[in-house]
């Protein structure tokens, strides 16, 4: 930071949404220089040439998704501050964000003064997870529960980014759409994903991400 001003580095594929960033946090006093970049791809690049004090990410992009971008990202450089701004506030994302070296998480559907609190707080150090985002501390978790959740966690970011859209039902043909990947990989993912898990269909998929609250029932 520079006379105590945070240079942002923002990342999310929807013009709209970073125009939308970019007003909030331009409005605080704190916030200085702010660049966008619109997918994963080339935010190792702009990183190094930019050097923000916080990179602002999405999760849900085309191409290696913010999941591996936040990956390449921290192997790059291990002080890279990563704070998450995602439409999903599953317990799950949380996690694996922090896994891959996020500092902070906040919902997209939480107050806009959130955000930028949440800049600041990444920003001197601290870890900023959005309150209603935590876990509940009485959370009784069942055997079969830490079993699919241990091979959750060993799936790869692409892997799970197809695990996530399977158990909501996308067909093959649509997740290949929505993540810009060839319908052989898709289907290969989908072989994959259910060897791991020991699952034979799309419905026991979708009973998995139910019981580990990566989808609502």
């Amino acid at each position: 930071m520079t006379n105590n001003n945070i240079s942002v580095l923002l990342v999310d594929d929807h013009e709209v949404v970073r125009a939308g960033f970019r007003i909030l946090l331009s409005a605080q006093p704190f916030i200085g220089d702010i660049k966008d970049v619109n997918r994963g791809e080339v935010v190792a690049q702009e990183y190094e040439r930019l050097q923000p004090d916080v990179v602002v990410m999405d999760l849900s992009m085309p191409g290696i998704g913010g999941l591996e971008t936040i990956r390449r990202l921290h192997k790059q450089d291990a002080k890279a501050v990563v704070l998450v701004y995602s439409i999903h506030d599953e317990a799950i994302y949380v996690e694996r964000a922090l896994q891959a070296g996020a500092k902070g998480y906040v919902s997209k559907n939480s107050a806009a003064e959130v955000l930028a609190e949440a800049v600041k707080a990444v920003a001197e150090g601290k870890q900023y997870i959005e309150q209603k985002l935590l876990p509940e501390v009485d959370d009784v978790r069942h055997m079969d529960i830490e079993h699919y959740r241990e091979v959750v966690d060993l799936l790869s970011p692409r892997e799970f980014d197809v695990f996530c859209r399977l158990a909501k039902g996308m067909t093959a043909h649509a997740v290949a759409n929505d993540l810009h990947l060839g319908y052989k990989t898709v289907a290969n993912y989908n072989t994959q994903i259910k060897s791991k898990l020991k699952v034979n269909t799309a419905a026991e998929l979708a009973n998995i991400a139910v019981v580990l609250g990566l989808i609502k029932p």
